[in-house]
């Protein structure tokens, strides 16, 4: 999963491109820039803060994002470019962090461009990747004292209808034990394709039962590219 899109243009643009760098080799410290539309005056010097994984409450998950400092107000599509003037990877989310002393600082999660490359020619020519569709429940999930709690549903989705509900705890998946969204979307993912049964220790108001979820493509859900 990337979280890549591409916007097609309908015709020749006649604009000078950025050469797809390395990602791999963007190194914590590191001195970038953070480029919006609008030229320099949309752009600001950073630095990387930080490698790691990083897990989205809408069924997301990086490997190792790349986190950077100041954070671009325009965060959404930014350009985080090398100092050799490399695309190094696509802004996606202005997040909080914390320093040391327990100050709060913004931060840009950027999603590294090496995740583009395996599948550019996919998206180029069908809109998503050729490979068989990941499962999709369709919850919105947090994590909270060591739990994963369920913040809301995605409407008419799969786990809308097997009944789960905001304010469900998901205790284990195939009666594996999750602590973490990270575990819990792995968990997920690794029974099988889109369509696999999912079954889920809930815990809900006191009492813990199962429901088992009958798993989607998420894409069926979502308005389909059109491809020029």
């Amino acid at each position: 999963m990337t979280g890549f899109g591409l916007v097609q243009a309908l015709g020749q643009l006649d604009i000078p491109v950025l050469p797809i760098g390395d990602s791999s080799r963007a190194l914590v410290g590191e001195q970038v820039v953070v480029a919006g539309m609008g030229g320099r005056a949309r752009s600001i010097a950073a630095h990387i803060v930080a490698r790691q994984e990083f897990a989205g409450y809408w069924e997301y998950l990086l490997e190792e994002a790349i986190f950077t400092e100041p954070s671009h107000p325009d965060w959404g599509g930014t350009a985080l470019i090398g100092s050799n003037g490399e695309l190094l990877g696509i802004g996606s989310l202005q997040l909080q962090g914390a320093t040391p002393s327990g100050e709060t600082l913004p931060l840009n999660m950027i999603v590294p461009i090496d995740l583009l490359t395996p599948i550019l020619d996919d998206v180029t020519r069908l809109g998503r990747p050729n490979r068989p569709p990941r499962t999709w429940l369709g919850v919105y999930a947090s994590e909270t004292e060591n739990k994963v709690l369920i913040i809301g549903l995605a409407p008419r989705a799969p786990a809308e209808q097997a009944g789960v509900e905001a304010g469900d705890i998901v205790l284990a998946v195939a009666g594996r034990a999750v602590g973490n969204l990270a575990s819990f979307f792995r968990r997920v993912w690794a029974l099988g394709d889109a369509g696999v049964d999912v079954p889920l220790t809930i815990h809900r108001a006191g009492r813990m039962f199962e429901l088992r979820i009958s798993s989607a493509d998420r894409n069926r859900f979502l308005k389909a590219p059109r491809l020029h």
